[in-house]
């Protein structure tokens, strides 16, 4: 009895003796911090990965992580210097640096992602506003971007918090602003074609009306020295008929009533009234053409050729 009795205590304290040591111990890994708190009084921070001990039942363990977090903002409305607003979207990166201050001032993820958001859009406001809409995005954003990185982390230190990035995700116009920007850029191109079309149509009647004038001017040369041929060649022909006129003027006004025989008396009922004595039927009753009727005279003969026939 007595032993039973015995083995039943030291089972019970080997028991009790399991439950304390368990409770005094705690494991810290790699990826985390710890914070030894002994009646809601912190004590002091585990920040190496491996086995610790603290006072079973009166010392509770916070674990914090090491590792770096994400923070992702909600898209901010922002104003800059030239007065057109912006909708930021913008994400950052922290680490918890000081696991004591931390817990003393917000004691959580969630608290420090909310505390964060509102200094990371005070940030945003405060540096964007500075500069203007060219600046935010195009000119400075890797400058502004430090700038408000190291802004927030300056404010984040108090809350044991260190900021190793912002970055800028998104900036552009409201959507409101984007279609009158969209509006305008499309009226000036517009303005610009219109202007591009009515310059190459003055250019194009320039270019027609050089051309027109060029044509006449050629067409003008032409028929100047077409006229001046034709005057060279008339002359030529003139001067070739007074020519064969004066070789022989009975032929060349033979040749010359043929042509207006020619000319004038045409197959299809061609009639003329006319005298029949006038001059133009005048090789109709005279082939020599000579006024009269009178027969030429037959050619004399040699004398030879008379006294033969006698």
């Amino acid at each position: 009895m007595r032993h039973s009795f015995i083995g039943g205590l030291v089972a019970v304290l080997a028991v009790a003796a399991l439950i304390v040591g368990y409770s005094s111990l705690f494991t810290v890994y790699q990826t985390q911090q710890a914070l030894v708190i002994r009646l809601g009084k912190p004590v002091r921070v585990v920040s190496e990965p491996g086995l610790n001990v603290k006072a079973p039942f009166i010392d509770t363990v916070v674990y914090v992580d090491k590792r770096i977090l994400d923070l992702e903002a909600p898209p901010q409305e922002v104003i800059a210097s030239d007065q057109k607003r912006l909708v930021v979207d913008a994400f950052a990166r922290y680490r918890i640096k000081d696991p004591l201050r931390f817990y003393q001032t917000l004691g959580s993820i969630a608290g420090a992602n909310s505390q964060l958001s509102i200094l990371l859009n005070s940030a945003l406001r405060r540096v964007l506003g500075e500069v203007t809409f060219t600046h935010v995005v195009r000119d400075q954003r890797s400058e502004l971007m430090s700038r408000i990185q190291s802004l927030t982390d300056h404010e984040a230190a108090a809350y044991g918090i260190q900021v190793v990035d912002v970055r800028i995700r998104r900036a552009d116009l409201p959507e409101q602003n984007s279609q009158a920007v969209y509006q305008r850029m499309q009226t000036e191109r517009q303005r610009e074609a219109a202007e591009f079309r009515a310059q190459g149509a003055q250019r194009a009647q320039e270019i027609r009306s050089r051309a027109d004038r060029e044509v006449t001017v050629l067409v003008a040369d032409a028929q100047s020295r077409a006229e001046q041929i034709r005057g060279d060649g008339d002359a030529k022909r003139n001067q070739i008929f007074a020519e064969a006129f004066n070789q022989d003027p009975d032929f060349f006004a033979f040749y010359r009533s043929m042509q207006a025989y020619e000319a004038g008396l045409k197959a299809n009922d061609t009639r003329l009234l006319l005298k029949p004595d006038s001059s133009f039927f005048r090789y109709f009753n005279n082939p020599s053409g000579k006024k009269g009727g009178a027969a030429p005279a037959a050619p004399a003969q040699p004398p030879g050729t008379a006294g033969s026939a006698q």
